[in-house]
């Protein structure tokens, strides 16, 4: 259990950097970059599913839920500073890196491996996307990451800016619901069970976006401190 907090912990920490480079320089880009990175990792690794101990009570979901789940601090963090019209933006262009990972890996997979080279099938369980995954985590990830943003502008316009915890918990969390119901039933039905999936990514996430409060705040202070 503190190993598991460590690492959320440890992964949240890194878009502080982020937050640091739109501040210094007014653009996104670091963000965006770190947006991408987390969202196309976690779709490469999103087959493994991982045990996670609460005590005496045990949850299974994808490994790569602590790392995608910071994806929503990610989103509120752009939102906050440059708006829900460039979190639209950021979504899109980490979109098409999704697009571009899954065609490179194909590519690479097809072409014909020397016969001195016996690590094929490693790499082909490494980057060898299952179709269902991928189709599972594009519809997922538009549909959640957009929902984020928009329901993070429209409470950050109801309460006039103020009581940030609100909307980046009010945001982040139905959001991370929906993810992990279309994620899950997509790419495991009839293949994996898929309701105590459901629940554990729910779990995770949840306690991700916990976690992630206090950084939202660091962030903010970060992105506006003279």
């Amino acid at each position: 259990m503190i190993i598991l907090l460590l690492w959320i912990v440890v992964v949240s920490a890194l878009t502080l950097m982020g937050s640091w480079y739109a501040k210094r320089y007014n653009q996104p880009d670091f963000l965006i970059v770190l947006f991408a990175v987390f969202t196309v990792f976690s779709n490469l690794a999103a087959s493994k599913i991982a045990t996670f101990h609460f005590g005496s009570a045990d949850f299974f979901a994808p490994a790569v839920v602590l790392i995608f789940s910071v994806t929503f601090l990610l989103t509120d963090i752009v939102n906050e500073k440059f708006g829900r019209r460039e979190t639209h933006r950021m979504i899109f262009i980490t979109f098409f890196a999704h697009v571009a990972v899954a065609i490179f890996s194909w590519l690479i997979l097809s072409l014909p491996a020397a016969p001195f080279w016996t690590d094929q099938k490693a790499l082909s369980s490494i980057i060898g996307l299952v179709p269902r995954i991928i189709l599972a985590s594009w519809i997922a990830f538009l549909v959640s990451e957009n929902l984020d943003a928009y329901i993070y502008d429209l409470f950050k316009r109801i309460t006039k800016g103020k009581h940030l915890w609100m909307r980046n918990a009010f945001s982040s969390l139905p959001s991370m619901i929906v993810d992990s119901i279309l994620f899950v039933t997509i790419a495991f039905w009839g293949i994996q069970p898929v309701k105590p999936i459901i629940v554990g990514l729910i779990v995770i996430k949840w306690l991700v976006g916990i976690i992630d409060i206090p950084f939202m705040y660091l962030n903010r202070f970060i992105l506006y401190k003279k």
